[in-house]
């Protein structure tokens, strides 16, 4: 499940240096543009999209997302760059391992060399992407695996008055391994959702606000997990892709929509956002 509700799909993010800045022979509306920004002191990215077209962003970034940024994008700064361990893509929408159920794990793999880095790895992934949550078939593994995770941090870009109303609060990473999630209580809440399978777009879906998970953590041992609001959305969005089911399966119908278009108004005859 995607971090940032309104963060837009983009190819390549590059951070802009001074020595960039001073490059630039020609003065054109874009260079003119990052010049007064970058004086303005505030970390500066250009982004490609899939077309190639370029735009600025300086928005939802961090100081220690700068960081991580030019770290990344050492080789194309030639600042250059240690080898790092190559992780898993994301799978897409369409691929047919998103689309079937998982298997369990086997109770005795679960301490493996194998499951451990899946597991790993689907941490790492999740967090780079960035996300609040992973299933393991989203890095092409069909077994009933989910990590997820909220911090301070990540709600820390959400405004204000979204926040309240999702009833979003930071949790520790949880791993949680052949979960089984039953709903509690009759109450349910409309919010967009957005999926790092399904990048670049967002639709209402109609989740229970109370859920109980049980399952096994990383080591095998039994947990249980009960949550409310925001993360019991996040673990049903999880838990439907063990069972082959995107949350466009379950979407409201007439409210899906691109990043770009988020905050326009609700077709006529849509519910309304919020707490049914």
């Amino acid at each position: 499940m995607e971090r940032f509700p309104r963060l837009a799909q983009c190819a390549l993010s590059v951070p802009v240096t001074p020595k960039y800045l001073k490059s630039c022979k020609k003065m054109n509306p874009l260079t003119f543009h990052l010049t007064q920004l970058h004086d303005s002191r505030r970390p500066i990215f250009i982004q490609w999209n899939l077309q190639g077209r370029s735009s600025v962003c300086t928005d939802l970034i961090s100081n220690k997302s700068y960081s991580s940024a030019t770290a990344r994008a050492g080789w194309f700064l030639g600042l250059g760059e240690k080898k790092k361990q190559i992780m898993p893509d994301i799978v897409k929408a369409g691929d047919p391992v998103l689309h079937e159920p998982t298997q369990d794990v086997p109770l005795e793999d679960i301490g493996s060399e194998r499951i451990q880095k899946i597991i790993d790895e689907m941490v790492t992934v999740m967090r780079n992407a960035p996300g609040v949550g992973l299933a393991a078939p989203q890095i092409g593994i069909p077994l009933k695996i989910i990590v997820l995770e909220d911090t301070n941090e990540y709600i820390s870009y959400a405004p204000k008055d979204e926040i309240k109303a999702q009833d979003r609060r930071p949790f520790d990473l949880l791993v949680i391994i052949n979960p089984k999630l039953q709903q509690k209580g009759n109450k349910t809440a409309l919010f967009f959702e957005g999926c790092l399978s399904v990048d670049g777009f967002r639709a209402v879906v109609e989740r229970h606000l109370e859920v109980e998970v049980k399952g096994l953590d990383r080591n095998g041992k039994a947990i249980k997990v009960v949550a409310s609001g925001w993360q019991a959305r996040i673990l049903q969005h999880e838990c439907d892709h063990l069972d082959g089911t995107l949350y466009v399966d379950k979407m409201v119908p007439r409210t899906f929509r691109t990043v770009e278009n988020l905050d326009l108004p609700l077709a006529a005859g849509c519910p309304k956002l919020g707490v049914c």
